[in-house]
Formats: structure tokens, C-alpha cells, sequence
């Protein structure tokens, strides 16, 4: 099969859709597909072999946020654009971060969402010319519904159907300010009527997004989040000393970490836990450092000095070695996530989590087996939970044992790749 699959990067965040895209891209090339994996925005950073195509960023973070911003840009000379959009001139401006705080993207999310009709105009005419000279698709991916404006002009030109993953960007709308988010959804609504098929990560963003953007359940399938677990270590054994309570995923407040250390301080001083340490990892956006220095300074407040450990953003092989030195994963996000690639990746490991009781985690769990669901309101249930593993060692070797076997059994990246091959070739 011969598929166009566009997957839009976040400069030098480990970002959960682009690992996805990734790891699903590369399972269908080793199957003999020939799968283009199309970076938008940056290129994309991924922990596993990266293979999209590098040479050529579609929609540069650059050339898109001056169309905006600078009416003559939108009509300089080709070879520009071209410049400011080659892959080492856009990560050399973004090595530090890039803008993603919807806050600030209002109007350029609006005029993307516009489509032709937007200042990006020119963006997608480029994409049309290289993909009509390109040995055509058979089906096109797009990354969500940020970039659903694509959906049209790609079908007319392609001839080909389009299908749109659902993956967490309704947490991106909700932060937009107004006017631009009540003008996003109904142009995203709008757009729906161009797209072949959705695809969601779960049932639970499935059922979520049918209602708020008026998908219909005939356009809907889903198809769970699957990992690469080729590289993975065994399960390692528990207990640790002093007991590990972890923390993975991006540092900002939609993730929880200020949730966790509440429920941490609970456990150490409310329900008697003698000898602890909370470790802590992942991407640090530059504009949430006060963030987390607000929550050391709670900790060490409280007389928990020096028992927060933040280890930063990490590769692969250092990832799965920090999971291994926890009892237990959580990441009691506020947020109503649709994937949580961490908590597979942590039982994947053979250490169990204590997550949400809300979004994709009840389903993750209940095939599993891996973990408990907690309140992600209350610090207190959290601590609850995380010291029933504390109490009882045997519950947490048992629970560490059956998502280290549940992620392979329903998680593996090759059950992914089947669902998604069967979902193509049903729209096919």
C-alpha cells in the first residue's frame, strides 16, 4: 500500500503524536509498505529511528508564522521560502523552543484553519505541486484536525481518500482565547464533511470527539496506541530504596506533576511513609521553569528538602533506565488524556501505575491490568493508592507483572499497525 502520511513536529519536544506517527510508519515500511512520512511545522525529534523525510519541512515554522504576521512575506520569491524552510535553518531557530502556547497562536490557527482562503494560502499550493509530481498515494494520513483545511484540496488533487487521526488536540483548542476558539471549531466542524475517515487512539477520544466536533459515528474507527517493544527491558524487580514514586511526561500544569507532589507529601507526612523519593521527567517548556520551581519550593516548605529529583528531557535508552528505578508511575494529569504513552511505556517496563480514573486510562487499565485509578482531583485518593503498592509489595510485583504482560498482549506497535491496515483497507 502506498500511503501519504503528514506528521507535524514540536522542534526539540519529544512530542506523543510524533513518536506515534513515527513508530507506526516505520512498522509498515519493515512490512514492505511504502509509507512517505511528511514533517510539517519542524522537523520532528523521535527516540526510535526517525523516517520521515528529512530533507524538506512542508508548512516551516518560519515561512508559516511570517505569511501571518508580514503581509509582503506572503509573496516573496520562492527560493525564500525554500531557505527558511530547509530542516538545519528551522531547528537552528527553534533549538530552544518553539511557540505552541495557544494563547499566542490564535489568529494563525484560525488563518490555517481557513485553508485557501487563509494567508497560508501559499503553503498548501507548494504542498499540491509536490505531491502531484510524487508517485501518488493510495490514502493520506493527516496528524489531527489542526491541519484539517488540507483535506480538501489534497482529495482534489490526489483523487484518493483522506483519513484524519484524532490524537489530543482538543486540549490545544480549549486554550485558545476568543474569538479564535468558537471561529476554530466551526471552521473544523465546517471541514469535517472533506475528510474520508477518522481515526481516534482510543474509545474514550472517540465518543469525546464525536460530540464536540460533530463527527459522525459512520466516519469514526479506532485504533489503540501501540509501542515498540523491540529494545524494551524485562520486567525489573521490586521493591526499590528508598520507594521510588515517578513522574514522565511533558512539565506543565495539564500533566499534573504540581498534583503529584501534593499527593507525595501526603504520603510522606500524613500516611507515614518513612524513607521516600519522587523523580520526575520530561520535557521542561521554557515558559512553565517558574512552574516547577514553585513546586520544589512547596516541597522543601513542607520539609521535604532535596526529595524532588527532576532529570530533564531524556532519549530512549535513558528512559527506559529511569522507569526502571520507580515502584510505581504516575502522571495524575488534570487533562482528560486520550493516549497516555508514558503509562504503556512505564508497564511495558514492569512498573505499575496509579492514573486518572477518567480519559483513555479506565480502558488502558481494564486490559491490562497494570496499575489502580485514582481521583486526579484529590491529592489524597492519589496518596491512597500510591501507598496501597507502598503497603503491600506483593499487589505492586502484581501488578507490574500483569502490564508488563497486558502492553504486549493489546499495546505491541504491531497490533496498531494491523488495525490501521485493516481501517485502510475497509476505506479503500
Amino acid at each position: 500500500m502506498r500511503i501519504l502520511s503528514i506528521t507535524a513536529g514540536a522542534a526539540q519536544m519529544y512530542c506523543g503524536s510524533c513518536l506515534r506517527d513515527n513508530a507506526l510508519a516505520a512498522e509498515l515500511l519493515s512490512r514492505g509498505h511504502d509509507v512517505t512520512l511528511l514533517p510539517f511545522y519542524t522537523p520532528t525529534l523521535t527516540d526510535e529511528k526517525n523516517v520521515s523525510r528529512q530533507a524538506r519541512v512542508f508548512f516551516g515554522g518560519i515561512s508559516v508564522y511570517l505569511e501571518q504576521h508580514l503581509a509582503p512575506f506572503r509573496h516573496t520569491p520562492q527560493w525564500l521560502h525554500r531557505v527558511l524552510d530547509a530542516p538545519g535553518v528551522i531547528s537552528a531557530f527553534t533549538k530552544k523552543s518553539i511557540a505552541v502556547a495557544p494563547k499566542a497562536l490564535g489568529a494563525l490557527t484560525v488563518s490555517t484553519l481557513r485553508g485557501e482562503a487563509g494567508h497560508q494560502r501559499r503553503e498548501i499550493d507548494q504542498l499540491v505541486t509536490w505531491v502531484t509530481s510524487e508517485p501518488p498515494p493510495e490514502l493520506v494520513n493527516i496528524p489531527y484536525t489542526l491541519l484539517i483545511a488540507l483535506a480538501a484540496p489534497l482529495r482534489r488533487a490526489l483523487r484518493c481518500p483522506v483519513v484524519v487521526t484524532l490524537q489530543g488536540e482538543d486540549l490545544f483548542l480549549e486554550g485558545l482565547p476568543q474569538p479564535y476558539k468558537d471561529e476554530a471549531l466551526n471552521l473544523i466542524r465546517a471541514q469535517v464533511a472533506d475528510v474520508d475517515l477518522f481515526i481516534a487512539v482510543s474509545h474514550y477520544y472517540a465518543d469525546f470527539m464525536r460530540d464536540y466536533l460533530n463527527i459522525p459515528a459512520s466516519k469514526l474507527r479506532v485504533v489503540p496506541l501501540g509501542i515498540s517493544l523491540r529494545d524494551v527491558p524485562e520486567a525489573a524487580p521490586l521493591r526499590r530504596d528508598p520507594f521510588t514514586v515517578g513522574y514522565f511526561a511533558r512539565v506543565a500544569p495539564e500533566k499534573g506533576l504540581h498534583v503529584l507532589a501534593q499527593a507525595y507529601r501526603i504520603l510522606r507526612q500524613d500516611l507515614g511513609v518513612p524513607h521516600a523519593r519522587l523523580r520526575a521527567g520530561g520535557y521542561l517548556p521554557p515558559e512553565q521553569k517558574s512552574y516547577l520551581h514553585t513546586i520544589e519550593r512547596r516541597l522543601d516548605a513542607s520539609g521535604l528538602h532535596g526529595e524532588l529529583e527532576y532529570i530533564g528531557a531524556v532519549d530512549r535508552q535513558a528512559k527506559f533506565a529511569f522507569l526502571r528505578t520507580m515502584d510505581v508511575l504516575s502522571v495524575p494529569s488534570p487533562y482528560r488524556e486520550p493516549k497516555g504513552l508514558y503509562a504503556l511505556e512505564a508497564m511495558a517496563c514492569g512498573v505499575p501505575v496509579v492514573q486518572p480514573a477518567h480519559g483513555a486510562f479506565p480502558e488502558i487499565l481494564r486490559r491490562t491490568g497494570g496499575g489502580l485509578l485514582a481521583d486526579s482531583d484529590s491529592p489524597a485518593d492519589i496518596a491512597a493508592r500510591l501507598h496501597e503498592i507502598y503497603r503491600d509489595p506483593d499487589l505492586g510485583r502484581e501488578l507490574g507483572r500483569r502490564g508488563h504482560a497486558g502492553v504486549r498482549e493489546h499495546y505491541d506497535i504491531r497490533h496498531m499497525a494491523d488495525a490501521v491496515l485493516k481501517v485502510y483497507r475497509e476505506l479503500l
